[in-house]
């Protein structure tokens, strides 16, 4: 097992950022590490990476304990943090270098990462030079330098344009093929794209563990809906199937329902029938979305 994670609970004075949270990732598995913010994603990838080592319960990598072989553990591990840290009046190889030297690696790995990551043409610049797509790839390659087993990598598309994110989606998936990798984001298209399984977080606790292919054959489906006035929750409830009902913006909502019946026609009986007039209905991402959405709001 790559990483395993048992009971694993952190409070910051009162409050508990994660509580009792457990899991498994085997070797070669995508995992995407979801939940709304302050979920506590963002705490459990420090505990992972050592950088949190005040918690209770028990994070082992490839067998070895975060708290008690620190140094073994942190070694298995690749990790790009939300806010790539990077030296930008570095020169990319220069950059490099100081990180092979650190992890006491051969230099001749530098143009193999830079080879990997796709930053052959831009390897002759200073980081702050480049593209925000770039220097998550410097970002990345410095994560890669020392050939880890595992790849911890915390909101790795953010900002980046449409191009960038097919880039690096494409890269992360393929580095998936020999690595674990556990991967923090807000956008979900990414993790269709990209992710074998999903981890829900919602207030410190998981609430949903599935593999995608699973959510994929869900039934639960999300409608977005206008109505011309304004209504009350308990009343949008009386609609059939309904498991969550969300007021997003004025008199606009996101309507999650369990069944594999098209509810959009319930929809407009339901406005028909109650002296509603509905302005715009949209059936929106009826999987992965809404799971988000019906176990997080």
């Amino acid at each position: 097992m790559s990483i395993e994670v048992k009971n694993v609970t952190k409070t910051y004075q009162n409050q508990k950022a994660l509580n009792a949270v457990s899991f498994s990732i085997e070797k070669g598995e995508i995992v995407g590490f979801l939940g709304p913010n302050g979920a506590g994603k963002s705490t459990m990838m420090k505990i992972l990476t050592g950088y949190i080592s005040d918690f209770d319960g028990e994070a082992l990598l490839c067998g070895n304990s975060i708290k008690e072989q620190p140094i073994v553990a942190q070694k298995l591990i690749g990790y790009l943090p939300e806010h790539n840290p990077l030296y930008v009046d570095m020169y990319v190889r220069e950059y490099l270098q100081f990180n092979a030297t650190i992890h006491k690696i051969q230099k001749s790995k530098i143009a193999e990462v830079i080879e990997t990551v796709g930053l052959a043409p831009e390897a002759h610049k200073q980081i702050k030079q480049l593209s925000k797509g770039y220097r998550q790839r410097v970002g990345l390659a410095a994560a890669l330098l020392h050939d880890p087993e595992i790849l911890i990598l915390d909101e790795p598309t953010t900002g980046l344009d449409p191009n960038q994110l097919l880039e690096i989606r494409t890269l992360i998936k393929s580095l998936g093929k020999d690595k674990t990798i556990l991967f923090s984001t807000h956008i979900m298209q990414e993790v269709e794209a990209v992710c074998d399984r999903v981890i829900l977080l919602k207030k410190g606790e998981i609430v949903a563990d599935k593999k995608l292919s699973e959510i994929k054959t869900s039934s639960k489906q999300l409608i977005e809906v206008q109505f011309d006035l304004r209504i009350e929750p308990q009343f949008i409830k009386k609609l059939p199937n309904v498991v969550s009902a969300i007021n997003t913006y004025e008199n606009v909502w996101e309507i999650t329902f369990e069944t594999t019946e098209d509810m959009r026609p319930k929809v407009f009986d339901f406005a028909q029938q109650n002296g509603l007039k509905i302005l715009q209905l949209n059936a929106k991402n009826t999987d992965l979305e809404a799971v988000f959405r019906a176990l997080t709001h």
